[in-house]
């Protein structure tokens, strides 16, 4: 792309859903320091760089600015560059993936997603709104890109094709809704409330991103590439000692991340949050255990 732009004056990045933590500037140091590496080895003058760090706007960006510190000591150079947090866009990031839960899900019992045993239009009726709102993110995406711009997606997907049911890479959200279940058994949350609650989330797979990308016709692919997802197993006491977590702890804290502003929207005062992610890490320990 530098190529390409014959090593403009100025380049912006923008992270879509920088979150409040220092992850963002894992990445955005990665890609400052490969400009300053292509601009020395071609004696060209580096550019001034804005880093927009974009979300939702009631995100903790007052968190995020603490880590200026972690970003600088990341640079490997001296490239002139400017952090900004800017809040919302014209589609709200971060819920772009499915905006809302898809409608016509059945609410018989308590399943925060597709599973084995869910119905073929539980899954029709998440697949058709990731198409939707994939398509809609997509169209929005290419108005703000400027000419041979280029655009980095992250997301969980799954490697299964045979069998449209089976979630290869969900069980995290099979345990998220055994521990709704517990707290259901247990007086806690009424079962109305979790049988409603469905996380607004699809776990496509290449070829789907890839038939939805092509049919938009905004963009094309340069490059895809699939990896392992490890959310967090820590298994051994040395791999616990450098985790800092006892079993079952890191995974369930790693889901918290994901879904508690979901769970707190939803079941507002309803809901204990420390107590249903407890009942997770339990459950992940029982699992570790067998």
């Amino acid at each position: 792309m530098m190529t390409n732009l014959d090593f403009p004056e100025c380049i912006k990045l923008t992270d879509l859903g920088c979150s409040s933590g220092q992850n963002t500037f894992l990445f955005m140091s990665e890609i400052i320091n490969t400009i300053s590496m292509l601009c020395q080895e071609r004696n060209q003058n580096p550019p001034d760089i804005d880093c927009c760090l974009n979300d939702l706007p009631g995100n903790d960006f007052n968190t995020t600015f603490k880590f200026i510190s972690f970003f600088n000591e990341k640079l490997t150079s001296k490239t002139p560059c400017f952090v900004s947090g800017v809040p919302g866009t014209k589609l709200m990031t971060m819920e772009f993936w499915s905006c809302k839960v898809p409608e016509g899900l059945e609410k018989k019992k308590i399943s925060v997603y597709i599973t084995s045993s869910s119905s073929q239009s539980d899954y029709k009726a998440y697949k058709n709104q990731f198409q939707k709102d994939f398509t809609t993110f997509l169209r929005m995406r290419s108005e703000e890109m400027i000419s041979n711009g280029r655009m980095v997606l992250t997301l969980i997907g799954r490697k299964t094709l045979d069998d449209p049911l089976y979630r290869d890479c969900c069980h995290f959200m099979t345990l998220l809704s055994d521990s709704l279940r517990d707290l259901v058994f247990e007086g806690l949350v009424s079962a109305s409330k979790a049988n409603s609650f469905k996380m607004p989330y699809y776990d496509p797979t290449d070829e789907e991103v890839n038939e939805i990308i092509k049919n938009e016709g905004s963009f094309q692919i340069n490059d895809l590439e699939t990896h392992a997802f490890d959310l967090g197993h820590c298994k051994g006491e040395s791999s616990l000692q450098s985790c800092g977590a006892k079993p079952g702890e890191k995974e369930a804290n790693c889901m918290r991340a994901v879904s508690e502003k979901m769970l707190v929207a939803h079941f507002q005062d309803a809901i204990n949050i420390d107590t249903m992610f407890q009942k997770y890490a339990q459950l992940l320990d029982k699992l570790e255990v067998t």
